[in-house]
């Protein structure tokens, strides 16, 4: 199938990829060319702007920072909706709002073109892998038009709704996702001076009810980082997860909703990225934490 996707930081590269490795035709945009450079080499085409992505493809994914994002690359000069698209179908994966996905589509819809929307959860290495967990929204049509492309990508893709529930069941995952990594960084605090090693620490925890999913996928580099330092992969930075915090709160504020562990998450999440934490994954709040921990003691 000729595929196109708008979107290169580290979800959209590996989602390209594993498109790619399944058979696809790919055509890419992306604002900083550079980072197509290796998809083009396995033979992806990397076009002069996102309407002429549009063009090439039967259906387009964008992978995108945030509402303002989504903004420039669909309603641009040369964005995805400047040209002829009647009768395309779009699947915004990007993390955002409900509010922001419902206004899409009906943009999308004032093209007579279609929007499903699909955030996923996971990292970079399912997404290579294609074991993306898929939350989209949309029409059963469109669903079903998408879904052999979505069952390469992910291990499971469910339709929740109309557009907006895909949306507001990924900010529902993300929330404690991210209370768990400022949680298990101050559980580790309080074993500081216990003498327990970082391996055992993990290990148990990972054991028990305060073990999670994320935990035991990345227990091993957990522990380097708390061994070692943390290292230059990431899968999800701690700048992305306060981008979804704020998101949370905004959507939960509009509905009247009090978020206080949200924010207080929040807040957390901000320390560190004032600490220069910010570009590294968000697992490595549990180092911070626990380094903060270590110069209390001092």
């Amino acid at each position: 199938m000729d595929i196109g996707l708008v979107g290169l930081g580290r979800m959209g590269a590996a989602m390209s990829e594993r498109l790619l490795d399944v058979g696809h035709r790919l055509t890419v945009w992306n604002r900083s060319a550079e980072k197509a450079n290796a998809l083009v080499a396995r033979g992806c085409a990397f076009a002069a702007s996102p309407a002429a992505v549009a063009q090439a493809a039967e259906l387009t994914l964008t992978v995108l920072t945030d509402a303002k994002a989504i903004e420039a690359v669909y309603d641009g000069p040369q964005g995805l909706l400047s040209g002829a698209v009647a009768g395309k179908l779009f699947i915004d994966m990007s993390t955002v709002s409900p509010e922001t996905t419902r206004a899409l589509a009906a943009r999308v819809q004032a093209r007579q073109a279609t929007l499903l929307e699909c955030p996923v959860g996971g990292t970079i290495g399912p997404a290579r892998d294609g074991k993306l967990l898929g939350m989209a929204g949309g029409s059963a049509p469109d669903f079903a038009r998408a879904k052999p492309v979505l069952d390469q990508l992910c291990r499971r893709v469910d339709l929740l709704g109309p557009n907006g529930t895909g949306s507001a069941m990924k900010l529902a995952i993300n929330l404690p996702l991210a209370v768990y990594w400022e949680a298990l960084g101050e559980a580790v605090s309080l074993v500081r001076d216990a003498g327990i090693s970082p391996e055992k620490f993990v290990e148990i925890m990972a054991d028990s009810s305060g073990g999670t999913n994320a935990l035991r996928n990345r227990g091993p580099k957990l522990v380097a980082a708390l061994t070692e330092g943390p290292k230059a992969e990431v899968g999800f930075d701690i700048d992305g997860m306060r981008k979804d915090l704020r998101t949370m709160l905004a959507v939960g504020g509009a509905m009247g909703l009090e978020l206080p562990v949200t924010a207080r998450t929040l807040e957390c999440y901000d320390g560190a990225a004032q600490a220069g934490w910010g570009d590294r994954d968000a697992s490595t709040l549990v180092v911070h934490r626990l380094a903060a921990a270590k110069a209390a003691k001092r």
